[in-house]
């Protein structure tokens, strides 16, 4: 055995190759994903630093229809690949699957036929030393057979003891049949083993479910004898041949994965009342909720990956890896977590455990693990590349992921600032809205933000608090973006590292009659502070506008088409583009359009709702089409973009074009109002100033940003409660 103290701690990769059946349909994540017509993936993760790979060669994608009828052909070409890289590979058979259509998690010869495809595989990639044969078997069996999300669909405890049972033997079955083809193959098992808390009513599932966590290691390492706490429990449900056969301890993992993810502890608390947003649960004779224990304030010490993994080791004394680290959210929280597991592992190693890796999963992202795959809403969740554009872009998580695996220390101004599950406000029952600390605040350089006053910048403000980002938002009196003077001390002060312009000239109308004013906020005044920014040597983030456009193209333009603005504010913002862009290439320029958002009710769908609910008429022209920008998305893109330290014109609008008439239906009929007081203006000629995006569709679709909209507006909600004699 090769000691912790012998070899840094690697890094390891994984691309999210969930195939689950839901119903009679499967999901392929690896096909979701975009992953399976990528071969320049691999690549990537070559690039990064990673020495081994978590890789499907999946029993639903090579053999679908029959045992006797498989296509190594997709799998040829990357596994060659993967070699060619130097990059070792662990082979995943079943993940989070219950197997092609001739077989499922209950079937009694399931254990046969997985032993039968992994000798085929193991023939065929002889040269492949570690194996996952099935993925997380305790989380598979409770997700299928006692949550019901996944196939088959049941919600009954002895059925989940069974599929259980039938991976662990299909895992020992797989690894006999590998073996014979390779004796050396090693067998990595993953599960999360994420620890209960609850209250002193619910002790006894407290107990039982942290007693449960263990069951799949349990089986494999024989441990599930008469005498174990679970024995009898799970006895009943399960042929006595096949505990028998687990019970010789020959399924013994040769490396313990642990998957440890935020929502992996759990908090189980009787008292339902309190949590009126939570859906309830039970277990026949207790109603609970089952919370996040992250969000416990009196668990604050008790939770977390260092606790987990140390559990682990004492229990196993086996070597690991932590074979996940995933968290879907925003750049800094996802470089925030990474640097918190890393850290656990580095310090769960110096107390003498052996563990190896710390695995980055979701590389290149996953598709609708919100709703665990039950729901088809095309929510993506960015990994360490973004997959929304014509190729993958590496984010700050993949630098941070580069950084790390180099032996290099993780150094940005964000990572003063711990991840949500440590700031204040995160807890339940314990409201408390400051979310930065003063004392994280003031350790931290912030991001300078001009226009205090502005929609924009309200936002801005509002969004960097709730995502930990220090930050400053200044007035024109605090900074006069056309005084370079007034620049330079603010940035002197402030010491930001980095500046997002969110002042200008908005009165689009006026822009004409008031041109000198116009040209001054939104040309000269951008391209002062790109000037300081490069003395300073800063980032900048300056937005621009659909109007550079003269809407003659005839469908949405991207960012490669050519300006042609036909009006005084648009040629100021194509003005501000080329200025910032001469002084400062490495600037980011944001062209949007249209914003509406929850918090103010200066916007198109504010007004017409309320001119809807007060009995007036709303005229809106059909012949005009754009492509409406939902506030919160384009502020929480644009701080990513930042992070990633994307530079040049970026086009970020929510997806979907829409003329105003059409949209002031649409939102008419969302807030349940009649919308025949919506008039048609007199057209003066088609045009269509719709954004898209080649580099990527960053935001989400329209129609969801509207629900939002609708139901999370304070000022439209008050609007529509009002009663109008």
């Amino acid at each position: 055995m090769i000691g912790p103290d012998q070899q840094p701690l690697e890094l390891w990769g994984g691309t999210e190759c969930t195939v689950v059946r839901v119903g009679d349909e499967y999901r392929d994540q690896v096909r979701e994903t975009g992953h399976r017509t990528r071969l320049g993936d691999l690549d990537a993760l070559a690039e990064l630093g990673v020495t081994t790979v978590r890789y499907p060669i999946l029993w639903e994608t090579i053999a679908p229809e029959s045992p006797h009828e498989l296509d190594f052909s997709w799998h040829d070409e990357r596994l060659a690949r993967l070699r060619e890289l130097g990059i070792r590979v662990i082979g995943g058979l079943v993940h989070h699957g219950s197997g092609p259509r001739y077989t499922q998690l209950l079937d009694d010869r399931f254990p046969e036929k997985l032993r039968d495809y992994a000798g085929r595989v193991a023939r065929r990639y002889p040269w492949i030393d570690m194996w996952t044969p099935v993925n997380e078997p305790l989380t598979t069996a409770r997700f299928s057979c006692l949550y019901g999300h996944w196939f088959p669909h049941l919600r009954d405890e002895g059925q989940m003891y069974r599929a259980l049972a039938n991976q662990c033997v299909g895992t020992l079955e797989a690894m006999a049949a590998i073996r014979e083809v390779n004796p050396a193959a090693q067998l990595l098992v993953t599960e999360d083993i994420g620890r209960a808390f609850g209250t002193p009513e619910l002790a006894a599932q407290v107990e039982y479910e942290n007693v449960r966590r263990w069951l799949s290691l349990d089986l494999l390492c024989g441990r599930l004898r008469p005498g174990h706490e679970l024995h009898d429990r799970v006895q009943p449900h399960v042929p006595q041949e096949l505990l028998d056969g687990l019970a010789t301890g020959r399924g013994k993992p040769d490396i313990i994965g642990v998957n440890h993810y935020l929502t992996s502890e759990r908090y189980l608390d009787h008292r339902i009342e309190r949590y009126p947003h939570v859906e309830a649960g039970s277990n026949g004779a207790q109603t609970y909720v089952d919370l996040e224990a992250i969000r416990v304030h009196r668990l604050r010490r008790e939770v977390g990956p260092e606790k987990r993994l140390q559990e682990v080791w004492d229990r196993y004394r086996l070597p690991m890896a932590v074979t996940e680290v995933h968290h879907g959210c925003t750049r800094e929280e996802q470089v925030r977590w990474l640097q918190d597991v890393w850290t656990a592992a580095t310090t769960v190693r110096g107390r003498g455990a052996d563990i190896r890796a710390v695995t980055l999963w979701s590389v290149f992202g996953a598709v609708d693990w919100r709703s665990l795959l039950t729901e088809r809403n095309g929510s993506y969740d960015v990994g360490a590349y973004d997959t929304r554009g014509s190729k993958p872009r590496p984010t700050m998580l993949a630098r941070a992921a580069a950084d790390l695996a180099a032996g290099r220390r993780l150094d940005h101004p964000v990572l003063k600032v711990p991840g949500w599950w440590k700031r204040p406000g995160r807890h339940y029952m314990r409201p408390n809205f400051h979310t930065l600390s003063p004392s994280a605040a003031r350790s931290a350089r912030p991001i300078l933000i001009t226009g205090a006053t502005g929609t924009l910048g309200q936002a801005f403000h509002r969004i960097c608090s709730h995502r930990g980002l220090p930050h400053v938002v200044t007035s024109r009196d605090e900074l006069d973006i056309v005084d370079d003077a007034s620049i330079r001390t603010a940035i002197k002060h402030h010491r930001p590292w980095a500046v997002i312009n969110a002042a200008g000239f908005v009165r689009t109308w006026e822009a004409a009659e008031r041109a000198e004013e116009c040209h001054a906020a939104n040309a000269l005044g951008p391209e002062r502070l790109a000037s300081a920014c490069r003395s300073a040597g800063v980032p900048l983030v300056t937005f621009s506008s659909d109007l550079v456009f003269d809407g003659s193209l005839g469908r949405s333009y991207t960012e490669g088409d050519a300006p042609a603005p036909r009006c005084t504010y648009g040629l100021s913002k194509l003005e501000c583009e080329q200025r910032v862009l001469a002084v400062l290439p490495e600037a980011l320029v944001i062209r949007t359009s249209a914003f509406f958002g929850p918090w103010d009710k200066f916007n198109f769908l504010y007004t017409a709702v309320r001119d809807l609910k007060q009995g007036r008429e709303v005229v809106a022209s059909q012949d005009n089409i754009v492509s409406p920008t939902y506030v919160p998305d384009l502020v929480h893109a644009t701080l990513d973009l930042l992070l990633d330290r994307e530079t040049g014109v970026w086009h970020l609008t929510n997806q979907g074009a829409v003329s105003w008439y059409d949209l002031a239906q649409d939102v008419a009929d969302r807030a349940r109002l009649s919308g025949k007081q919506i008039r048609v203006s007199n057209g003066s000629g088609r045009t269509d100033t719709s954004l898209s995006s080649h580099k990527g569709l960053l935001l989400r679709p329209l129609d969801q940003a509207l629900r939002d909209f609708i139901e999370q507006s304070p000022a439209l909600q008050s609007l529509l409660a009002q009663h109008i004699d």
